[in-house]
């Protein structure tokens, strides 16, 4: 039987497929975004891209917990594993800070392609909060519903050099101690 073209490849030509496949996906996201903004203008693009995204970060979020495994309802442990899967974690840098007491999760996109992208292009920055919001809120709630997003800085609005910052919060519950194993995270990351 012969091997796909994929399976003869290396680990190291996979992960630069894999690379090449988040650069694709998210170049496409950008070109069906200025299609929409260049016909409808900025506001209906918006509109329509955060109803896209809505649909697509639930999908995603389900397929990353089935294919690594990851629990529903696993807490914030579970959350920075997912988000340490997403597309956007092979081309964008980011990374994510526990708070002291370990009941805040914050995640940081350090350097984001959107943005770098179109200001190469001199194209204003991506006022990515509307969509963002919906993004983020939608992945979370698919992983854990108790887990509260919330948006700390967004292009724009965000500081100088900076790209978005996201806040999550394992909201307790009665029927869960805010003390337990869900708030530690239990990866080796």
């Amino acid at each position: 039987m012969a091997l796909s073209a994929f399976e003869a490849l290396s680990r190291e030509e996979l992960l630069r497929a894999l690379e090449a496949f988040a650069k694709n996906w998210l170049a496409h996201d950008g070109c069906w975004f200025l299609a929409a903004e260049g016909k409808l203008g900025l506001d209906a693009a918006i509109e329509l891209d955060a109803r896209a995204w809505e649909r697509f970060a639930g999908v995603e979020a389900r397929r990353i917990m089935e294919t690594f495994g990851i629990p529903p309802r696993g807490g914030l442990a579970a959350l920075e594993r997912a988000l340490a899967l997403r597309m956007y974690a092979l081309i964008n840098q980011q990374h994510a800070e526990w708070s002291v007491d370990r009941r805040t999760l914050r995640f940081v996109m350090d350097r984001c392609r959107v943005q770098e992208t179109r200001r190469q292009k001199g194209l204003d920055p991506f006022p990515c909060r509307p969509v963002g919001t919906v993004e983020f809120t939608t992945f979370v709630s698919t992983l854990d519903p108790r887990i509260v997003t919330t948006c700390l800085h967004c292009p724009p609005d965000a500081p100088l050099g900076a790209a978005c910052a996201w806040e999550f919060t394992l909201a307790p519950s009665e029927d869960d101690d805010a003390r337990t194993g869900a708030l530690r995270p239990q990866l080796g990351s």
